[in-house]
């Protein structure tokens, strides 16, 4: 399909459908105000890389207290290079590698709040997230508030447990597929 649809966030943020009048293609309008959000000035200098940590940082700048993970470090390297928090986020980021499908890590979601998923596939427009099997109740406290923000804004999510990790083979081509994320 050629052209851009509005989304409900962008509808939120002041967008406006519109349509060309001799070709029929779809776009979208923007409020002058947009130049002016957070969420996309941050997701401009994620992209320019001026928001991203060396390699050699210890840590993640981008954790918050909604972030769920158990450590801070970053200690595991995966095939195409990120470096992410644990051992089956690494299995699941060289299993996405794998089958060639373009993702994101610890990527920032679009909203005014500063949560970043696990994973962001941005075909399907689906964002994974990994779940320990920590019963801590901070930890499970952490969990509901980030899922609650995934339905609050209506993001596609999909969501795996250390038991799911285990079997990706299985498991993730079935659940991209109800998003329509086709693995090779």
């Amino acid at each position: 399909m050629k052209g851009w649809i509005v989304t409900e966030q962008g509808l939120k943020q002041g967008a406006l459908q519109s349509e060309d009048s001799r070709s029929g293609v779809p776009y979208v309008r923007w409020p002058e105000t947009i130049t002016q959000s957070s969420s996309l000035l941050s997701s401009i200098a994620d992209i320019t890389g001026s928001n991203s940590p060396s390699p050699s940082d210890n840590t993640d700048s981008s954790l918050t207290s909604l972030e769920i993970g158990t450590s801070l470090e970053a200690k595991y390297r995966t095939t195409d290079g990120h470096y992410v928090h644990s051992k089956a986020k690494m299995l699941i980021d060289n299993w996405l590698y794998m089958a060639e499908i373009v993702h994101a890590y610890k990527r920032k979601l679009p909203i005014e709040e500063n949560v970043y998923s696990d994973f962001y596939i941005p075909t399907g427009k689906v964002y994974i997230e990994c779940w320990s099997d920590d019963n801590d109740p901070r930890y499970l406290a952490r969990k509901e508030k980030k899922l609650a923000i995934y339905e609050k804004y209506g993001f596609k999510i999909i969501q795996l447990n250390a038991e799911d990790v285990q079997n990706l083979d299985d498991i993730l081509p079935r659940l991209l597929l109800k998003f329509g994320v086709q693995a090779y």
